[in-house]
């Protein structure tokens, strides 16, 4: 039987997994860790879960399909609705805007609040639908690094329009130039954090990325994020696949120019294609240190990363949902001091998720869970402990001021996740969410492919590489390098 090994129990590993095992291949995975999902894990304190990553779902069909595969309906392992409500967002002047999933309504919404047209924010919302439509067969679907890519009509339809994509233009500029209302600007903008980059500096050609959520919708699983891994999981090994928890790889086996195994707890398995789950500079580095590097794609300026607050708060803030953005004053300085500074700003924008609002298990009685995140630099080297109290405070004074409470006297369990942290229990090289950073109009040309070019049987998946970062992405990279490998089998 045709022998597979992939590197790493991510989501996107899990997913190739069961794509080699419905071809037919004999599938192992080893995992440093003691549990799968990697970034999307989950954990208890006092009565409170929390989703330990990833907080929004989106393109649920990705998942389902996995399921699909083998005959199953992703119904027997987890279940999921669509939200009508996206997120709340607060402005430091005091506005408060609630996004509706029905991209009509949001428009009439936005329309009455902001004091602009209803019309020119649908135009720009089917722009958005159509640079995704366009190039999602490009870009996200299919490897960027085959020539055969790039002989078929949706390749060449959507190269004739890059001049309309705004691949040359910021998304900043593109959203000051097309949508002109500052809290919407702002509100658009955020969008670039989805791959880990600065609105400021990505192409807008990523203003495609509200069509998910404004149209394709978002998504709430039952039991949480932490969910969607575990049911995975419980796939692969219903289907055959054999997992190997605390088996950290310390080598990738590489003879001839091809690779033939994995060296793990000092003994060696082999297999025909090796796949590695792990961030690509971790797999060169740690994994294939004798062999040639692609230093060029290596070095590329890296995605941000997060500082996460997990509070259990002792009451329910009605002014809250699932998902909450409270803007940073200075948006542009915010990026400034993540990207050319390396450090946090005083006056950050916060991120707040709640997944008691919608599964009361989730926090005891009368209490929510809170998973408070920060956009931050990776790590080099910077004072987390003084930089993560300063934060804290910082945070704890805003939402104060913007919800009127005191939610120092309402904390009833703490944890904390920094960068250093997210590298040494993920190997995502200086803690960075994905991989590098898409602050150049090339930046997609640039990741690495799904396969080696220098050795025969080595493929990769996940967030840092093609096509990117998050769990639509990482999952599209399963699919791109399951259908590499079963061409050259």
């Amino acid at each position: 039987m045709y022998k597979a090994i992939v590197i790493g129990a991510g989501i996107a590993g899990i997913a190739t997994a069961l794509r080699l095992r419905a071809l037919g291949m004999r599938v192992d995975v080893f995992e440093a860790n003691h549990y799968p999902g990697g970034k999307l894990h989950a954990f208890e304190l006092a009565g409170y879960r929390f989703d330990a990553g990833p907080s929004l779902f989106t393109m649920p069909e990705l998942v389902t399909e996995l399921f699909q595969l083998f005959g199953e309906s992703s119904g027997d392992y987890f279940e999921y609705s669509r939200k009508d409500l996206v997120c709340n967002y607060f402005w430091e002047d005091g506005i408060r805007f609630t996004v509706n999933s029905n991209r009509e309504v949001f428009a009439k919404e936005a329309a009455d609040k902001f004091g602009i047209e209803a019309t020119s924010l649908l135009a720009y919302l089917k722009k958005s639908q159509k640079k995704y439509e366009l190039t999602s067969p490009l870009f996200l679907e299919k490897s960027l690094h085959k020539v055969s890519t790039y002989l078929s009509k949706d390749t060449l339809k959507a190269l004739l329009k890059m001049s309309d994509m705004g691949i040359f233009t910021n998304l900043n500029k593109l959203n000051q130039s097309e949508i002109k209302e500052p809290h919407l600007v702002q509100l658009f903008n955020r969008y670039a954090t989805y791959n880990g980059s600065s609105p400021y500096r990505t192409p807008g050609i990523m203003s495609m990325i509200p069509h998910l959520e404004l149209y394709l919708g978002t998504y709430f699983p039952k039991n949480g994020m932490h969910s969607i891994s575990m049911s995975l999981y419980e796939l692969a090994i219903k289907h055959g696949i054999h997992f190997h928890f605390k088996h950290k790889v310390e080598r990738i086996i590489v003879s001839n120019h091809q690779t033939i195994g994995v060296r793990a707890n000092e003994k060696d398995f082999f297999a025909d294609n090796i796949i590695s789950n792990m961030d690509i500079y971790s797999t060169y580095k740690k994994l294939l240190p004798n062999e040639s590097h692609p230093n060029r794609t290596l070095s590329q300026e890296r995605s941000s990363s997060a500082v996460i607050f997990y509070w259990g708060v002792r009451k329910v803030i009605p002014a809250l949902d699932l998902h909450n953005i409270f803007f940073s004053g200075n948006y542009s300085e915010e990026f400034a001091h993540i990207f050319e500074h390396k450090t946090l700003f005083g006056d950050p924008t916060i991120y707040i998720n709640i997944t008691s609002k919608e599964n009361k298990s989730d926090a005891p009685s009368g209490c929510e869970n809170w998973f408070v995140m920060i956009n931050a630099p990776g790590d080099y080297g910077q004072n987390w402990l003084e930089l993560v109290t300063r934060a804290r405070e910082n945070i704890i004074e805003k939402l104060n001021r913007l919800l009127g409470i005191d939610l120092e006297s309402l904390l009833e369990v703490e944890d904390v996740l920094t960068p250093p942290q997210i590298e040494e229990r993920t190997s995502s090289y200086r803690g960075a969410l994905y991989g590098a950073a898409s602050n150049s109009k090339f930046a997609a040309f640039l990741r690495h492919p799904n396969f080696s070019n220098q050795l025969k049987n080595l493929f990769f998946v996940g967030g840092s590489v093609h096509p990117g970062g998050g769990i639509p992405l990482c999952l599209l990279s399963a699919k791109i390098t399951s259908e590499l490998i079963n061409s050259v089998k």
